[in-house]
């Protein structure tokens, strides 16, 4: 098994980040997504708990790994770590009683993160952040779409689409009543399906794709 060597938020600091380009990120989400299919399919009370870009790992050929499984389980309310509010579904009120569904809002937001390039909010440590969630519904009721995304996203125009299906899915991840959202096993489906079409097309030589041989944590 590759080593892991750095997380998705280490990656994609929102200071200096690395730019990471839409197969690398598509092909993150899938890998994070079906780790937590994974974990939800060991039974109707497994779940994560604790979704968010740091605890999505990676290793040098940038497969995501998804790490700090049961530990919200093991901690009181007043003992998680406040940078978790920005990823925690809204009927989720004891950090140890986290839902299928409530794991899948958390993964929604990550998609958002990836997608826009914006850190979902940690108001309670001042640091920067929006809503995620409400920030892309409003811009998209607007119709202005193609501003949500990350620039370096907007590089791949020929991917229009399938960036446009993944924040559609993002969007019905974070619903923010539980029965709208869709099952993990559905969510990774979406994310194989429209990868696959991306992927069969032809779609020509990418731009600045990254080195995967280089050590990120060098950067």
């Amino acid at each position: 098994m590759q080593a892991l060597h750095a997380s998705v938020e280490i990656m994609y600091s929102y200071g200096g980040r690395t730019p990471l380009n839409w197969e690398i990120r598509s092909a993150i989400a899938l890998g994070a997504a079906r780790g937590i299919e994974y974990l939800h399919s060991q039974g109707p009370s497994v779940s994560h708990g604790n979704i968010k870009s740091s605890n999505i790992l990676l290793t040098k050929s940038y497969d995501a790994r998804v790490s700090d499984f049961g530990l919200a389980h093991l901690v009181g309310p007043s003992s998680t770590p406040n940078r978790v509010a920005g990823y925690r579904a809204p009927e989720v009120t004891d950090p140890r009683k986290v839902s299928h569904k409530a794991d899948v809002y958390s993964f929604g937001v990550l998609l958002l993160e990836l997608l826009t390039g914006k850190a979902p909010t940690h108001a309670l440590l001042n640091e920067e952040g929006v809503d995620l969630p409400r920030w892309v519904q409003s811009i998209v009721r607007e119709e202005w779409t193609s501003e949500v995304f990350d620039l370096e996203l907007l590089r791949y125009q020929n991917v229009q689409e399938e960036m446009v299906q993944l924040l559609q899915l993002a969007v019905d991840c974070a619903a923010q009543y539980p029965d709208k959202r869709p099952s993990m096993p559905e969510v990774a489906r979406r994310i194989e399906e429209l990868r696959r079409f991306s992927l069969r097309e032809d779609h020509g030589p990418q731009p600045d794709f990254i080195n995967e041989s280089d050590d990120v944590s060098s950067r």
